[in-house]
């Protein structure tokens, strides 16, 4: 098989790691990639909202199959474009990809389907905003309705940051014009996890929970990020409460978009608050969780291309995936100042002293004279896997010590939270 990777960050580097594990693979293409995509795929230069290029490239390719990473060219319709033209595509329909590309759709979707969350409105000027403030207690959850590359929620402990952030989301425009309207949520207690279902419209199979790490500074303060770290099986999920969460949230969604005529096919990312009263939604996603699956995936055992196939012909018959009983962790390198402004085209050092248990998935680097240069905020994913999580921790952060470039940074405390377990 001939497969084609859609996008350039760390989510895209370990899906091509596991699609190359995979005895049907022939080739493997990435557009556009990054520096280390580069080893294990032909990299191509396509942006990822080129509809017409990506689908020429794939026709005259022969693609068998197109696996599509970000969220941004699946709300826009790029699986729908490679279906009008034949080609087999992994990642769901514009219709379906509204459960990310619109937040206000999704509170009101839980809401017809009686799906559990927390409460909301929603605003489309800031005067209406500011008066729902005033008239109701803080802490407040403010999200842009749009996409914001993950930083467009803002979590408010007093009336002046909400009034600060209505300014910043809907007059300044922060977050462009995912801005244009604004969801104003109860603010949820408890503890957060994520699960990625993965389905054909009408069944679905569920990778094993694990748990972001927003936040930019330890200690989940700070401005929120893409995720600074991930690790997997998050101990927070049960048996128990995994199939309370199928039965609940992801099967009545995927029964609900049916019913909606928005058939969705791909994965399911449920962002979930595991709270005093069961597991509420936060968000959905419409793709893998970037830092998430590069936690997930070296746990994986089934063929990844198996699945996928089988969902983009609409006939998914793999049972639950099977799942190495070891724990992982990613601990993400930033260039220093993210999520705020950095700079780019530092060197990085020490990448093959890293031991060989251990990887390092590239979410924003570049290749330049036969050198690893930083290009993003999100630079590298330093994985590794264990028998326990403190094994798979300490192999983590060995390596992030031996990787460097100017202005790194990362979080110290990845997997808080199963510490304290």
């Amino acid at each position: 098989m001939k497969i084609l990777v859609i996008g350039s960050g760390g989510r895209e580097h370990a899906l091509v790691w596991k699609i190359a594990q995979s005895p049907y693979i022939e080739k493997i293409y990435c557009a556009p990639g990054n520096g280390g995509i580069g080893d294990l795929a032909d990299c191509v230069d396509i942006d990822v909202t080129d509809f017409k290029a990506l689908t020429g490239f794939a026709f005259k390719k022969s693609i068998d199959l197109t696996v599509v990473g970000p969220e941004l060219p699946l709300t826009l319709g790029i699986a729908d474009a490679f279906k009008q033209r034949g080609l087999a595509v992994f990642g769901p329909s514009k219709e379906a990809a509204v459960l990310e590309g619109s937040k206000a759709f999704t509170k009101n979707f839980l809401s017809k389907y009686n799906i559990p969350t927390s409460d909301y409105q929603t605003f489309d000027n800031s005067e209406e905003a500011v008066q729902y403030i005033h008239d109701n207690q803080p802490p407040y959850v403010l999200k842009a309705d749009g996409l914001a590359a993950g930083k467009g929620v803002l979590i408010c402990q007093n009336r002046s940051e909400a009034f600060q952030g209505i300014e910043d989301i809907m007059e300044a425009k922060k977050f462009g014009d995912a801005g244009n309207r604004l969801v104003i949520e109860e603010y949820m207690e408890g503890e957060e996890a994520s699960i990625l279902a993965i389905t054909d419209g009408e069944r679905f199979v569920t990778l094993p929970a694990a748990q972001d790490h927003k936040a930019v500074f330890e200690g989940d303060k700070g401005p929120n990020t893409g995720g600074m770290g991930a690790y997997a099986p998050a101990p927070v999920v049960d048996d128990a409460l995994l199939h309370r969460i199928e039965e609940e949230i992801i099967r009545p969604t995927i029964e609900g978009m049916k019913t909606e005529n928005r058939l969705y096919q791909g994965v399911l990312y449920a962002g979930l608050m595991i709270t005093k009263a069961g597991p509420k939604i936060v968000e959905y996603n419409c793709r893998f969780g970037d830092p998430e699956i590069q936690a997930i995936i070296p746990l994986l055992k089934t063929d990844l291309v198996d699945l996928m196939m089988e969902v983009a012909e609409g006939r998914l018959k793999t049972k639950m995936p099977k799942i190495t009983p070891r724990s992982c962790i990613c601990v993400v390198m930033a260039s220093g100042g993210y999520p705020g402004s950095y700079q780019k085209g530092k060197q990085i050092y020490g990448l093959d002293d890293v031991n060989q248990d251990v990887m390092v998935f590239h979410a924003a680097t570049k290749k330049e004279n036969d050198q690893i240069i930083t290009s993003g905020g999100r630079v590298l994913g330093v994985t590794a896997t264990g028998k326990t999580f403190l094994q798979a921790r300490e192999r983590a952060y060995r390596a992030v010590g031996k990787i460097a470039f100017d202005g790194a940074y990362y979080r110290k405390d990845i997997g808080h939270r199963a510490l304290k377990r």
